[in-house]
């Protein structure tokens, strides 16, 4: 870990200034995540109850940060059941862990997949979101969950940034451990960051947004033709970060986003 500012702002290509521009509550919520997440590296199977004993701190607060970075013990997934055995390396290191709340756009990107069951096949999407705003930055869809599908992903991001991030975010999963990811990214002077094997919550942000995207989506098995289902996903996305409310945000990502750029502006000027 970086010892100093100075040198943090060198390895993430920000200015000095930029890490200490940040929201003080934020800041405080992001700081007790990571406490959290060591602790659900210890104890897999804590819920909010012992977690607040374990933290000493007030049971509602730790709920509310758990439901906002979607942070979830491993018993209480039921599709998939992840190890109590937590990797102790991975291949790249947790970048999440060392950076400060994320207070500027471009700074931390999160990357992840999930499936879209219709009519009897499989559709894949992956989604890449800018922590700072939670907007979607780029999404990407295919019939297999390739190393295809979460580059289109990483790709269309930084055609809507305009920009690559310093940091991107993901699990361990296959695709994106793949060198043709590894050099994509780096090729845009990105960092890679990653959570480690056996800790969903490390990368719970996605989780927790395909799980309310999956519900304000709706039934796909609606739809008449496979392209029908990705016209609306598109839609889906064009609500959730310009129209929908973000409950951490209190208002749409995008509107967010709009707000802090015009206050820069203003204060250029």
């Amino acid at each position: 870990m970086p010892e100093t500012k100075t040198a943090l702002a060198r390895i993430l290509g920000v200015s000095r200034s930029s890490l200490y521009y940040r929201r003080t509550k934020p800041a405080r919520d992001w700081s007790l995540k990571i406490r959290i997440e060591a602790a659900l590296h210890d104890h897999p199977s804590y819920g909010s109850r012992r977690l607040a004993l374990a933290l000493g701190l007030n049971r509602k607060r730790i709920q509310r940060l758990m439901q906002r970075y979607g942070i979830h013990p491993y018993r209480r997934r039921r599709k998939r059941q992840y190890s109590r055995r937590i990797a102790a390396s991975a291949p790249y290191e947790n970048l999440l862990h060392v950076i400060p709340f994320p207070s500027l756009p471009n700074l931390a990107w999160v990357s992840d997949f999930t499936e879209i069951a219709w009519r009897g096949r499989k559709l894949f999407l992956a989604t890449v979101m800018d922590l700072w705003s939670r907007e979607i930055r780029g999404w990407h869809v295919l019939l297999a969950h390739t190393t295809d599908l979460v580059l289109g992903a990483f790709r269309a991001a930084v055609r809507t940034a305009g920009a690559a991030p310093a940091i991107l975010h993901s699990d361990q999963g296959s695709e994106y451990t793949s060198r043709r990811y590894a050099a994509l990214v780096e090729e845009h002077h990105t960092r890679i960051s990653m959570s480690r094997r056996g800790a969903p919550w490390e990368n719970g942000y996605q989780e927790s947004f395909y799980a309310q995207f999956k519900l304000d989506l709706g039934d796909p098995e609606r739809f008449d033709s496979l392209g029908e289902l990705i016209a609306a996903i598109a839609e889906q996305f064009r609500i959730y970060n310009h129209s929908r409310i973000h409950t951490a945000l209190k208002m749409p990502p995008a509107v967010y986003a709009e707000r802090h750029r015009t206050k820069v502006e203003t204060a250029a000027t």
